[in-house]
């Protein structure tokens, strides 16, 4: 199965969304908006992606709060703020995509 971390108004997750239900592809959806990762799903990401991939540098958040003109510690911040993240993050069984790839979808829901 499948697992998109997003938020329902970002259009790229909803792209992944959309692709999987047309596909039939088993999917979990976690919305960002109602619920945080848990601890397991942060170490997780950490541990298949670097910290630095996983933030949105383009984000108004990142923009707002002045992220590009001071230095942090993008695993602690990413945590505090998930905001920060580029979405959708796709999992499946201990590897992680940042961004909607119907490729990607496609070769992980087909096994």
């Amino acid at each position: 199965m499948i697992q998109i971390i997003g938020t329902r108004k970002c259009k790229e997750t909803a792209k992944a969304l959309r692709a999987c239900k047309e596909r039939t592809i088993a999917f979990q959806f976690v919305d960002l908006a109602e619920r945080e990762l848990s601890a397991g799903e942060w170490k997780s990401l950490f541990t298949a992606s670097d910290p630095l991939s996983l933030l949105d540098s383009e984000s108004s958040y990142y923009k707002k709060q002045g992220y590009a003109f001071r230095e942090f510690d993008a695993r602690e911040e990413l945590v505090e703020h998930p905001a920060l993240l580029k979405t959708p993050i796709l999992r499946c069984k201990g590897r992680v995509h940042v961004g909607f790839d119907l490729s990607v979808l496609m070769e992980w829901g087909a096994q």
